[in-house]
């Protein structure tokens, strides 16, 4: 096993919105992406989904208001609750997530991205 940087591996990342998986912890994915503009309304019945801000601001619409998080900032969407991310400028996360789960959740549509590895 090595070490993972991730200021290197999210210099690897060219477009918004396409998870990376960095590494596997048991039956969860640690994932990496740099994300711009607002996503897609959605939510994951099975999972709740933990988001880190690494750098930027991540807004989480939710339909019972917004959460800001800002660089080293963290927060957990429960599972079934829909939420909608948003940056206005790009911003770098990590989302921890069971192994399977779907960027787009129960949304589906043309922005579900394949997750691909690092």
């Amino acid at each position: 096993m090595t070490a993972i940087n991730l200021d290197a591996a999210l210099a690897t990342i060219n477009e918004h919105w396409q998870p990376r998986r960095v590494t596997s912890v048991n039956d969860y994915d640690v994932k990496i992406a740099k994300i711009q503009g607002e996503f897609i309304w959605h939510a994951h019945p099975e999972t709740d989904e933990l988001f880190l801000v690494l750098s930027g601001e991540l807004t989480l619409q939710l339909r019972d208001g917004d959460v800001v998080l800002g660089p080293n900032d963290v927060y957990v969407v429960p599972k079934g609750v829909e939420h909608c991310p948003k940056a206005d400028v790009e911003t770098a996360i990590v989302m921890f997530e069971i192994q399977g789960t779907v960027n787009t959740g129960d949304a589906g549509g043309d922005r579900t991205a394949e997750l691909q590895e690092l």
